[in-house]
């Protein structure tokens, strides 16, 4: 399986994005009101996403529950972005929990710690979408939003992580 090895990690390519799109959403924000703002960035954010999860599955060569657990262990996590704790991966389910996020310091120390939802975390099921659109995650908390761990529950009726 090929798997994309970034030339640029992507907590630095989500650092260069906030620190343009974070003070535009604010602008907005002051203009239209923040839940119409925070709406059109993460549908905008949303069709992003997809497009990416797409790429990612034609980069990674197949698009299993298996080659999505490649994706995020490479890209998602690179240089210790993201400490993760895998609990399942099998052909119907990718279980883990993520225990540490940088993207949580970086969105705090750019002044952006209440947009990180919008700019990182609501992503994460559009990615899946686009990368397979029979995966579905079920998430109930994130350490951006003050879980102490991000609980991803990514499922789907074929094909797992032992096909990758």
């Amino acid at each position: 399986m090929q798997a994309p090895d970034p030339e640029i990690p992507l907590l630095a390519i989500r650092q260069a994005q906030a620190s343009l799109a974070g003070p535009l959403i604010e602008a907005y924000a002051d203009t239209i009101g923040r839940q119409k703002a925070f709406q059109i960035a993460g549908t905008v954010i949303a069709g992003q996403a997809e497009a990416a999860g797409r790429k990612a599955a034609r980069m990674a060569g197949g698009n299993s529950l298996g080659h999505l657990w490649q994706i995020i262990r490479r890209t998602w996590a690179l240089d210790g972005a993201l400490e993760l704790e895998l609990l399942a991966c099998d052909e119907k389910r990718l279980y883990f929990n993520v225990t540490r996020c940088a993207y949580v310091r970086m969105y705090s120390e750019l002044g952006l710690a209440h947009l990180g939802r919008v700019l990182s975390c609501s992503r994460d099921g559009s990615f899946a979408h686009g990368f397979n659109p029979e995966i579905r995650l079920e998430r109930t908390g994130t350490i951006m939003e003050g879980a102490s761990f991000c609980d991803f529950r990514f499922s789907m009726n074929h094909r797992g992580c032992n096909d990758a």
